[in-house]
């Protein structure tokens, strides 16, 4: 390494290490969620095709949450029918019990998409099925996509590219989207809290 890429080196990690600091790096796995007490209260007040935004206790969840220097580190969307909700993490495009989703977050928001009225929800159900199996999209946390992949609020927000139409919401979607930003195109209806 020459002594011109030190510095630059030195800003990313210092820049790294201060984003680390706005939230809590790292959460341990003990310190859950109750699913009977918290899936209780979601299923209050949950919808089909509603987006679940959350904070995980593993290792992903953790860098993520540090990186971003959000409290929050993970989404996805709820499929009623199923109980549960389609997700995409390091294995891929899956199926997550509520229960099990709960077992594995520190807190949880349940937040509704601006487009999720009449049958859209429905629609973005249907489409987020239709990439189970699909491989996660690794690259796409750092702006660049791979095809038939998706990273885990890139699911979420495809899930509703047909209905966002020519307008826009008053904050558009970023290349890379943030679990953190995720109610910026939604209503939150629910939080655990911290």
């Amino acid at each position: 390494m020459s002594r011109r890429t030190c510095p630059a080196a030195l800003f990313c990690l210092v820049a790294l290490a201060l984003a680390g600091c706005a939230v809590k790096p790292v959460i341990p796995p003990s310190d859950t969620l109750d699913p009977g007490f918290h899936g209780t209260e979601l299923k209050a007040v949950l919808r089909h095709g509603d987006w679940i935004v959350s904070r995980g206790v593993h290792a992903a969840d953790n860098m993520v949450a540090s990186v971003t220097g959000k409290p929050l580190s993970h989404a996805s969307l709820f499929d009623e029918e199923f109980g549960g909700v389609i997700e995409a993490d390091g294995s891929g495009v899956h199926r997550t019990s509520l229960e099990d989703l709960l077992a594995k977050s520190h807190r949880v928001l349940v937040i509704r998409p601006l487009w999720a009225d009449g049958d859209n929800a429905r629609v973005a159900v249907e489409r987020a099925r239709e990439w189970l199996g699909h491989m996660y999209n690794f690259t796409g946390l750092v702006g660049l996509d791979i095809p038939d992949a998706y990273y885990c609020t890139q699911l979420c927000v495809e899930a509703y590219r047909p209905f966002m139409g020519e307008e826009k919401p008053e904050n558009p979607i970023p290349r890379i989207i943030q679990p953190g930003n995720m109610y910026f195109w939604g209503r939150i209806l629910y939080d655990s809290g911290p």
